[in-house]
């Protein structure tokens, strides 16, 4: 599959210092030859497995403790309630397209669906939808000391400005900013939505192949990194932030965005869903869903992910006298998707609904509606190609969504009635 095809430009460098204001030799030096304020951003501790280690130096005009006191913002809309209180249901729901709050930034514009664990304990996961028609302010920024943000946009176009510089992301790509690193959100092309992934635990990462061997999924290269790009300036700054839940706001002499040079292993990318090498049965049955995951964040507990992000997009499906997925499941880890755009494997999605997204909880039963199952299994199998316009997303969790009242009334719930979802009775016992 080669790289999307996109209707908006990216004007942006992807590399990862300015020349001639990082030092050579070392990170630390006594005095900065360009007077630049040496600081340190940890992703982990210290002594993480160098593999893992995400440690990035940053070289500012002014350093970020120039500031005043943290204050709580009680009204903001990000502030959240403890997750224990929460809606945990086995009930399947479906969320039609968010309308576009055009007056809302981002920041605003970001409403909790649910999530699962405690981000104090740095354990668990939550789920947002986005809707912004409106720039964050010129001089704010945002950063959440809880966890990694992926960020989906369905439509629209976001121009991400962080402390390493500036991404561009467009429907079909995505992009991480790490925890604890400041970011802002404009939108160069008007009104936007999509979704926000928010990790507690750990670090978004490529998974491993294992048998798949060194080829597929996504290829490290193909990940972007921005280019240091720095505002000199004495102006008074913003910075909002999301610790434990809770919204707190302070102000900063200068830019936030005051990064002349930087270097290290911890740092915002973005990656084109395009370029996604996905895997795939030949010859019957399927192979389980992990082989699309592009991006995975460890949990607690050994070999269960905190989130996997896994892509359906462009592929072609040739298995034979196989039932088309999504077969009859119940899984342990629950599951959350969303349509970018066309549809979902071969079903194409009417344009209205399209960024519509459910949630499948653990181990809450769910496949094909009674008249897909009759198509399913009676029609012609042949090798068949799922369109290039197709690109959805599926997130899945070792945790269970707890939602809040606001999504859950929201929701569509399918099952609604007494009709036990219309099956027809097919055994037919031997005599």
């Amino acid at each position: 599959m080669p790289p999307s095809q996109f209707a908006v430009n990216d004007p942006y460098d992807y590399h990862n210092a300015t020349e001639g204001a990082l030092p050579r030799s070392q990170s630390l030096p006594q005095s900065h030859p360009q007077g630049l304020y040496p600081e340190r951003i940890s992703g982990t501790s210290f002594t993480e497995k160098r593999a893992l280690n995400k440690q990035t130096f940053l070289y500012r005009i002014l350093p970020s403790t120039a500031q005043s006191s943290w204050t709580r913002v009680p009204n903001h809309p990000l502030n959240q309630r403890p997750h224990n209180e929460l809606n945990y249901l086995p009930d399947q729901v479906v969320w039609p397209p968010l309308d576009i709050e055009r007056k809302s930034t981002f920041l605003d514009g970001m409403h909790l669906i649910g999530a699962a664990g405690d981000p104090t304990t740095k354990n668990g996961a939550a789920y947002y939808f986005f809707t912004c028609g409106a720039d964050m302010d010129a001089k704010q920024a945002f950063y959440s000391a809880d966890g990694d943000m992926l960020i989906v946009p369905q439509k629209g176009v976001l121009d991400i400005q962080t402390e390493m510089g500036d991404m561009r992301v467009r429907p079909r790509e995505i992009c991480v900013v790490p925890r604890g690193i400041r970011f802002r959100v404009s939108l160069p092309h008007g009104p936007s939505r999509g979704h926000v992934i928010e990790a507690y635990s750990g670090h978004f990462d490529v998974p491993e192949l294992g048998p798949i061997g060194s080829l597929g999924l996504a290829n490290v290269r193909h990940f972007e990194i921005p280019k240091a790009k720095y505002q000199d300036t004495e102006e008074i700054s913003e910075v909002i932030t999301k610790m434990g839940g809770r919204i707190h706001k302070t102000q900063m002499r200068g830019s936030v965005f005051s990064v002349v040079a930087w270097h290290g292993t911890y740092y915002p990318f973005k990656y084109d869903l395009g370029k996604f090498m996905p895997m795939g049965s030949t010859l019957y049955d399927h192979q389980d869903p992990s082989i699309y995951t592009v991006l995975t964040c460890p949990s607690d507990k050994p070999n269960h992910a905190a989130v996997d992000f896994l892509v359906l997009g462009p592929r072609w499906m040739v298995m034979e006298n196989t039932f088309q997925i999504p077969y009859f499941h119940r899984n342990t880890m629950s599951e959350f998707s969303s349509i970018i755009s066309g549809g979902i494997d071969l079903t194409k999605i009417p344009e209205p609904m399209v960024g519509m997204s459910a949630l499948n909880n653990t181990l809450s039963p769910h496949g094909l509606s009674a008249s897909e199952v009759e198509h399913t299994m009676t029609k012609s199998l042949r090798p068949e190609r799922v369109p290039d316009d197709t690109m959805a997303f599926v997130v899945e969790s070792c945790y269970p969504i707890g939602l809040t009242d606001w999504a859950y009334d929201s929701a569509i719930k399918p099952n609604v009635g007494n009709k036990f979802g219309n099956f027809e009775k097919r055994f037919k016992p031997k005599i």
